[in-house]
């Protein structure tokens, strides 16, 4: 039988997100190379007791743990810490989200893939497609008329490109990395709004985009979208950093 390793934790006695806490804990033990592939968990009655928690938040962390495919249960036996490989899920850190720099190595990940969802969707999109792209546009358009951020509005418009692909990879992808990226599209967004020059620089290159998907023409909309996310990082780039919270939630001075 494998046996246990020490478990090397304190006990936690802060108020607050205490799942969040033992998840933090044990996926730093498992990272750390103290849980090795193989090793079989504490029991959830030995985890409280060593944390200094209820069972009902072991049993959280580790329902949390299996999500992100860091354990498995198997049955009869306990939990287990799981081999690092294909099963394992891609993640961002979302506290890493609290700074320009970080923020914009998440838009050079979407410069990449921008470039060729464009030109797949020029290739394969359909008319109704198509009518969804211009839509998406439009309510762009309606959101600044009504005074509104248009973050939503910005998202769904990269979102109906990625879906013109056909292809549902590109489309959950583009989904999962706006989640991290809707506070500085809302922050660039906010800023562009305060220049009329920034804001037309924008529509101008959506809609370069969108004409380019429009005449399917792959090279003009790979080559309009990869200057739209190239624009959106100088945008960013050029916003003050007064405007971000750093990760304790406050506004850098």
């Amino acid at each position: 039988m494998t046996s246990i390793p020490e478990f090397k934790v304190e006990r936690i006695t802060l108020a607050g997100t205490l799942t969040d806490r033992v998840f933090d804990a044990l996926t730093q033990l498992i990272n750390g190379g103290d849980f090795k592939p193989g090793t079989r968990l504490p029991s959830e009655l030995d985890m409280a007791d060593r944390f200094g928690v209820s069972r009902t938040v072991i049993r959280e962390a580790v329902s949390r743990l299996k999500s992100e495919g860091l354990v498995e249960s198997r049955q009869g036996s306990g939990v287990f810490v799981r081999d690092r490989n294909m099963h394992t899920p891609f993640r961002i850190d979302p506290t890493l989200m609290d700074s320009i720099e970080s923020v914009q190595q998440v838009v050079e990940l979407r410069l990449s893939l921008e470039g060729e969802i464009a030109a797949l969707a020029a290739t394969r999109r359909t008319r109704a497609q198509m009518a969804a792209i211009k839509r998406a546009l439009k309510q762009i358009e309606l959101a600044e008329q009504a005074g509104k951020d248009g973050v939503e509005a910005d998202i769904e418009f990269h979102r109906s490109i990625a879906e013109a692909t056909g292809n549902p990879h590109f489309l959950a992808l583009i989904k999962f990395l706006s989640n991290f990226l809707i506070k500085a599209t809302l922050i660039s967004r906010s800023h562009e709004a305060t220049k009329a020059t920034l804001l037309q620089q924008v529509r101008d290159e959506h809609q370069r985009i969108v004409d380019a998907i429009s005449q399917q023409d792959p090279a003009a909309a790979r080559l309009a979208a990869r200057q739209h996310m190239e624009g959106a990082s100088r945008r960013l780039g050029s916003v003050d950093i007064g405007r971000f919270p750093t990760q304790n939630g406050q506004n850098e001075s």
